[in-house]
């Protein structure tokens, strides 16, 4: 499809202050290695993030396969949505429970990366995002001197499966999440919190696991999922109470473990996005759909290249625009 690069332009102090230091594209200083079982596989994984060159963006590696072992996060990619996010290449070569790691590399800033496994599923790990986080702070964080791009919406889209409803609308700054959960069980009930991504303390984001009922453990066993699931990377609920000795890491853990997989999933549009998302009783496929749906139409988004050298005080100088195949 045609694109639209714009020079993005700064309406407040506030947002300049924040995208300075980002303007640039960036990657991880030094590899990273990690290891784990896949939550639903069962099955442990070495994987390994390494630095990339500006523009090349996150690309994934399935180095237990010798041939057509590139796969790359995109939503026209995802061949899964059920329970995690599963991309797949051409070939049929898939990666799995990604939506952790990218959650972690779109909050974290890293536009480049390549990453290296030797399975099929990304390590669950503790069931966040915490360790990736960890990992790329201890690594470092290397600023080139290529600009990034943004994806600015411009059209306001929703998407609905009977209760489920999610929509994202034009933002003049930022990108915020407003998520909402509804549960019929007592003790998760129904939870809502909005961050702005750009501007919000992601902690708790990053910190949040993923969860199930006790009730749905043997459900999940016999589709063949959640082999690698335990105490130690995921929350269960029994009724009224967290079977997790620790209990929870912070208030809203439920809906914001789901802010963390929206995270994810956006950033598989290869970008960072400039817009407003508000999102009830959602999920993999939910932002999937979405996402779909938005880039159906060219006129729905710009890409837009923020060059640190062009920052006047209009939000958009419509004199820079240019179009390009």
């Amino acid at each position: 499809f045609t694109v639209t690069f714009l020079v993005f332009i700064n309406q407040t102090t506030k947002f300049i202050s924040f995208f300075m230091p980002a303007l640039n594209q960036k990657t991880i200083k030094q590899n990273i290695e990690l290891h784990g079982v896949g939550l639903h596989s069962g099955l442990n994984a070495n994987l390994v993030i390494k630095p990339s060159e500006p523009n090349t963006g996150i690309v994934f590696k399935r180095i237990d396969i010798k041939n057509n072992n590139i796969v790359i996060p995109n939503i026209f990619n995802v061949s899964n949505a059920l329970y995690c996010t599963t991309i797949s290449n051409e070939h049929n070569v898939k990666i799995s429970t990604i939506e952790h790691l990218m959650g972690a590399l779109y909050g974290m800033g890293i536009d480049n990366a390549i990453i290296e496994i030797d399975n099929e599923e990304v390590p669950i790990l503790d069931g966040s995002a915490r360790v990736f986080v960890e990992a790329i702070l201890e690594s470092g964080i290397k600023s080139s001197d290529a600009p990034i791009k943004v994806i600015k919406i411009e059209n306001k889209i929703d998407f609905c499966d009977g209760k489920k409803t999610i929509s994202i609308e034009p933002s003049k700054i930022s990108l915020d999440i407003d998520f909402e959960l509804k549960y019929e069980n007592d003790l998760i009930g129904n939870q809502r919190n909005l961050i702005r991504v750009y501007e919000s303390d992601l902690t708790d984001i990053y910190n949040s696991r993923t969860f199930c009922l006790f009730e749905d453990i043997d459900r999940l066993k016999s589709m063949g999922l959640a082999k690698g699931g335990n105490l130690e990377n995921a929350i269960v609920v029994k009724g009224k109470k967290v079977l997790n000795e620790e209990g929870l890491r912070n208030k809203k853990e439920f809906v914001n473990h789901k802010i963390l997989d929206c995270m994810g999933d956006l950033y598989l549009t290869g970008y960072k996005i400039v817009g407003k998302l508000v999102c009830s009783q959602g999920g993999h496929k939910l932002t999937n759909q979405l996402l779909r749906k938005v880039f159906e139409n060219d006129e729905n988004f710009s890409l837009i290249e923020i060059q640190e050298k062009h920052l006047p005080h209009a939000f958009i100088n419509k004199g820079h625009l240019k179009s390009i195949a």
